[in-house]
């Protein structure tokens, strides 16, 4: 799918084949059972473990690393997704260098942490592979709820209420599922179709129906459903994308990142993406990163990535900093937009250096660039929603949204961090309070 025409500079099959193939295979292959054995055996089982408090799922980690070390990682796999379903997607894309690895005791002792995102995925792909899916449904309620959004908050909704007892409704205004896992995430996080292939598992579960295509304002109104339903999960997450508000913002070659790794994604051979020659990547998170250091993947000879701040206030990881340097990404620090150059394409961008405060030094540079990647954020889109706050759906702790009978979770809804982690324990949780209050226990 094509988001903007492309300049001359920005070509398909910068590179050969076999580079293709080692610059998207997997950042982390599997540990094997040796390996997944001398790594669970480094765990001290600490009975008060800090790096449960530091996961966003409260995933009991000694246990399921114990059961890792005694031979059991289908019991494993079942620790860790009573807590979190899309544990598998977690393992390969959750920041745990900054979460539960950094609070792990082996990290503050000897700055080596216990594999634990590696170890999680050991056992979910051990139990996943065969197909099987530990959970069933409870005696049917005779409630049914609809889910705005197939992404991580979404599913993670939807298969808790499923296994309550609920029959469940997912819409989704794109054409397959998973939200930002599918559509979102850098391929070489999750390659050979595994996004797909765990929503395919998760919905094992029963009582789950998939409606594609389906936008809540466009196709459905908030109302409809309310009248419809017994309950109102929403998690679409954010469809718009912030401009590029500066002189020459809209010329051919600028485009957002959003679409660029969409496309990727998507793509059934990834040389037949168009890429320029000199990229420049705005904005300081993941999805930065994830674009910039993909363009250098598909063959990008110059990439730049260009953010306000410091290096220490990019909301992208260290890891994920470092990782994108060491392909050759060049990270250009407190410096903003203020000018695309160019004769109806881009060729060049203009920034302007600032200082801790925002404030312009008056000192400016000019960065060859082909094609811009816009990473300066996302917006909610919509009509008729809850109250807002913070230009996401105001939610309490449990997500309930200031209309009666509706909750949010994601990254739509305020409180968030913007990670799947975080998304797949709000739509936990929210379903937990929508299962009290249908039944009457809230």
């Amino acid at each position: 799918m094509a988001h903007s025409s492309f300049t001359a500079g920005i070509v398909a099959g910068r590179l050969d084949a076999s580079a293709y193939d080692a610059n998207f295979s997997d950042l982390h292959p599997a540990m094997d059972d040796h390996t997944a054995l001398v790594a669970a055996d480094r765990c001290y089982f600490c009975h008060d473990a800090p790096c449960i408090t530091a996961c966003p799922t409260d995933i009991d980690i000694p246990l399921f690393i114990r059961q890792i070390a005694t031979g059991t990682p289908d019991a494993a796999a079942k620790t860790i997704l009573t807590q979190n379903i899309m544990g598998g997607m977690c393992a390969r894309v959750c920041p745990t260098e900054t979460l539960c690895e950094e609070a792990c005791v082996r990290e503050a002792a000897e700055g080596k942490p216990v594999l634990i995102g590696q170890l999680q995925r050991y056992a979910t792909d051990h139990l996943q592979g065969q197909g099987v899916h530990p959970f069933e449904r409870a005696a049917a309620t005779g409630k049914k709820i609809a889910v705005v959004g197939a992404g991580p908050a979404g599913l993670s909704c939807a298969h808790r209420l499923a296994m309550l007892g609920h029959d469940v409704e997912v819409l989704d205004a794109r054409a397959r599922p998973g939200g930002l896992n599918e559509y979102g995430i850098a391929a070489y996080k999750t390659p050979e179709g595994f996004a797909q292939a765990e929503v395919d598992w998760l919905l094992q579960i029963g009582g789950i129906a998939l409606h594609h295509d389906k936008a809540l304002g466009r196709d459905v109104s908030l109302a409809k459903l309310q009248a419809e339903y017994d309950a109102v999960f929403l998690g679409m997450g954010l469809g718009g994308v912030n401009g590029l508000s500066v002189e020459g913002g809209d010329k051919s070659g600028v485009l957002d990142a959003v679409d660029f790794i969409a496309d990727l994604r998507q793509a059934s051979d990834v040389a037949a993406l168009p890429v320029g020659r000199d990229v420049v990547v705005i904005g300081g998170g993941m999805t930065a990163v994830d674009a910039a250091l993909q363009a250098k993947l598909l063959g990008a000879l110059n990439v730049t990535l260009a953010y306000r701040r410091g290096r220490d206030r990019m909301n992208a990881s260290v890891f994920e900093q470092d990782l994108a340097a060491s392909h050759g990404v060049r990270i250009m620090t407190h410096v903003v937009p203020v000018a695309v150059h160019g004769n109806g394409s881009v060729t060049e961008i203009e920034f302007e250096y600032v200082n801790a405060d925002m404030s312009g030094t008056g000192e400016s540079v000019r960065v060859p660039a082909d094609q811009v990647l816009r990473a300066i954020g996302q917006t909610l889109e919509g009509d008729g929603l809850p109250d807002l706050s913070g230009g996401k759906i105001a939610v309490n702790g449990a997500g309930r949204t200031s209309v009666d009978g509706v909750w949010a979770g994601g990254d739509c809804a305020s409180g968030g961090d913007d990670l799947t982690v975080t998304a797949v324990a709000e739509g936990r949780d929210a379903a937990m309070d929508m299962h009290s209050v249908l039944m009457g226990a809230a």
